[in-house]
């Protein structure tokens, strides 16, 4: 399989942001999210991906079809210090468990090297072994934090924060 990493132009937004609702039906499970008057999640922060240069877009192509996506940005809600955050990581369920999220971790830690911040729902239990997996195997200076008591997720539940170090 043919992997690829590919930035989110401008001009494909709307199809980013089609993803991103699929991304949001699934992650609703975890955090008792509603859709708006419309029938959408949204998401509040979309339009600055193609406004701030801090923030990142990006398509995980799978033999040239879309797989899913990757959103970079320098949000940190628990180490100021970081230098990056995996805001959004999605995987289309046909993708899954055949190293297509693997390709798009490591190539995307290596396109940004430095510290990072990375936060994952506790209740997700697939994407914690996925991020444990990934994080502690591809990048040093790993501190995961199981149960985070700041910035708890919309449903209650604590963060599972990891700080880690892609540059060495």
């Amino acid at each position: 399989m043919q992997l690829e990493l590919v930035p989110v132009s401008k001009d494909e937004k709307e199809i980013l942001r089609n993803l991103m609702e699929k991304y949001d039906y699934e992650f609703s499970q975890y955090v008792d999210l509603d859709v708006n008057p419309l029938g959408l999640y949204g998401y509040d922060y979309f339009d600055c991906y193609w406004t701030e240069d801090t923030r990142h877009p990006f398509f995980i192509k799978a033999d040239g079809k879309l797989a899913g996506f990757v959103m970079v940005g320098n949000y940190m809600e628990f180490f100021p210090e970081a230098k990056h955050s995996m805001a959004e990581f999605f995987v289309m369920y046909k993708y899954r468990r055949h190293g297509v999220g693997t390709f798009a971790a490591t190539e995307v830690f290596k396109r940004f090297p430095g510290l990072w911040e990375l936060r994952c729902h506790p209740k997700n239990t697939a994407s914690v072994f996925f991020w444990d997996k990934i994080i502690r195997e591809n990048t040093q200076d790993v501190l995961c934090i199981p149960e985070h008591p700041e910035n708890p997720y919309d449903d209650g539940s604590p963060s599972r924060v990891y700080r880690f170090d892609t540059s060495k």
